[in-house]
């Protein structure tokens, strides 16, 4: 039970990395969309998926280990969690206040990685309306503006005003 304790943290210790590097890169991020920089965000982005594929593959290593330490205990696998693996670990008080400690890691750098999400969800949102704004805007400008000639049914004709913006004869 210690060994399977020990690849449990280890496992554990390592997604806590995993995570902090994806703080990290919603830092930078964040300042490349800021600045509009789609080069800097497309390579973050592929950063991010190499960070997700190893911690998807740190998941798995939990899940085994976690099935290993379920039949040792005598527990069911599926309601397994590290929360019911700290309370079944009253005897083992070092243990117990181990595998507490990186589960409270966890769950702050979690916390930290959804504040990140949001603040950056926000931005991004904020950068499509920006740039939605200035389609319209380009659009606008290349179009002119309709006169106000109605035909003999009093509707608007929906004429448009002549690149030069004057329509009178002289």
């Amino acid at each position: 039970m210690a060994s399977l304790m020990d690849n449990l943290v280890e496992v554990l210790e390592e997604e806590y990395t995993q995570y902090e590097k994806l703080v990290q890169l919603s830092k930078v991020k964040k300042q490349a969309i800021i600045e509009a920089n789609i080069g800097k965000l497309d390579e973050i982005t592929g950063q991010e998926q190499d960070v997700s594929s190893v911690l998807r593959n740190l998941d798995l290593k939990r899940d085994a280990v976690l099935k290993d330490m379920s039949d040792v205990l005598g527990k069911d696998f599926e309601e397994m969690t590290i929360t019911k693996l700290i309370g079944y670990l009253e005897q083992q008080k070092g243990e117990q206040e181990r595998l507490s400690k990186i589960r409270a890691k966890l769950l702050s750098v979690g916390n930290e990685m959804h504040e990140w999400n949001v603040r950056n969800e926000a931005l991004l949102k904020q950068a499509l309306e920006m740039v939605e704004f200035d389609l319209t805007l380009f659009k606008s400008m290349r179009q002119a503006p309709e006169t106000a000639n109605y035909d003999k049914n009093a509707y608007n004709t929906g004429e448009l005003l002549g690149s030069s913006g004057f329509d009178a004869k002289q």
